[in-house]
Formats: structure tokens, C-alpha cells, sequence
């Protein structure tokens, strides 16, 4: 399926490549300059949206950084299920280490939440949030810290960039609202 018969099903795009881009690299700036000059970052991203996102931002840390996954899943199609469940565990030891935990997009807050409390329990050096997307409309756990905060956007559907609907859309260069019938 060519790129452009995915766009079809793109009702708007409300972030383009370039402006995902820009923000990207500030973001890394923005984290940099948040930590003493040569500390090491464990990158933690959530699988699988994240991971475009985390290759992106890694790029423009100016600091030392290793890469490590958890594959978290709370959905059920496009709603949350109001469980989360990991799946993919991280391999390495996160005591001790600056933790810089990099999520696609914060939705209600809830595997957020669940993720933070459960690698707290692991004893790090700190832990700190960046999410390319927020919908704080949605959010139901308000007190959730996001500290790298990309795009706040309204409360939609929205695919691209590593965001699926069904596994489709990843490979999208933007974010985009679907269109409703590609899902509903």
C-alpha cells in the first residue's frame, strides 16, 4: 500500500514533518540542558509508538544516553481498557540511573502512572517523563508529571509517526486525525 493511499484515510493533519521535526530537536535541547553536563540517560520507550519518536529525540541529547524498551498495553481498539498490562519488560537494572521514560502520547494518564510507580519500586536515580503528544482534556490522572512535553493536542483519533490504528499508519511523516470510518 503506497504512502499515499494512507493519506487518504487522513481526515486533517494537524502536526506536519517539519513542524514534528523542529520540536523534536528543541525537546532534546530542553533535556540536555535539564541534566549536569555528562550524565548518563537510560531511554526507556514504550513500545511501539514511542519508538520513531525516541530514535528522533536521542539524536539532539547532548549527554550520554542508552536505550532500553517495555512494551505496555492498555487499549482495546481505540478507548483505553482501564487495565494495563506489561509485556515486554525492560532487561537492564535501572538502579541508579537517570531514567528519562520517552511515551508517544498521554491519553488518560493511566499506563503513564502505572509504568512511573512500577520503576519506582526499582530504585533509579530519577525519573522523568517526554511525550510527543498530550490530550490533558482526556486526562484522568492530573497529577501525572510529564516534564518533556511535545504537541498538546484536542482530544482526537490521531495516527502517524508511530501512532497505529490497528498496526496501520506508523510509517506516516505527521501526525494526523483518521478519519472516522477507518475505525468506528
Amino acid at each position: 500500500m503506497s504512502l499515499d493511499i494512507i493519506e487518504e484515510d487522513i481526515a486533517e493533519v494537524i502536526i506536519d514533518q517539519d513542524e514534528l521535526q523542529q520540536r523534536i530537536k528543541e525537546m532534546g535541547e530542553e533535556i540536555t540542558d535539564s541534566y549536569q553536563e555528562g550524565t548518563e540517560l537510560r531511554l526507556i520507550c514504550i513500545l511501539r509508538g514511542a519508538v520513531m519518536f525516541m530514535a528522533d529525540l536521542s539524536q539532539h541529547i547532548n549527554l550520554p544516553v542508552t536505550f532500553d524498551f517495555m512494551e505496555v498495553s492498555s487499549y482495546a481498539g481505540t478507548e483505553s481498557s482501564g487495565t494495563v498490562r506489561i509485556i515486554k519488560d525492560l532487561e537492564d537494572d535501572i538502579t541508579g540511573k537517570n531514567v528519562l521514560i520517552v511515551e508517544d502520547i498521554i491519553d488518560t494518564g493511566l499506563t503513564l502512572k502505572n509504568v512511573i510507580n512500577m520503576l519506582e519500586t526499582r530504585n533509579p536515580a530519577s525519573i522523568k517523563v517526554a511525550t510527543l503528544l498530550d490530550k490533558p482534556e482526556r486526562r484522568d490522572y492530573k497529577h501525572v508529571q510529564v516534564d518533556f512535553n511535545g504537541f498538546e493536542i484536542p482530544n482526537k483519533f490521531v495516527v502517524g509517526y508511530g501512532l497505529d490504528y490497528a498496526e496501520r499508519y506508523r510509517n506516516l511523516p505527521c501526525i494526523g486525525v483518521l478519519k472516522e470510518e477507518k475505525y468506528s
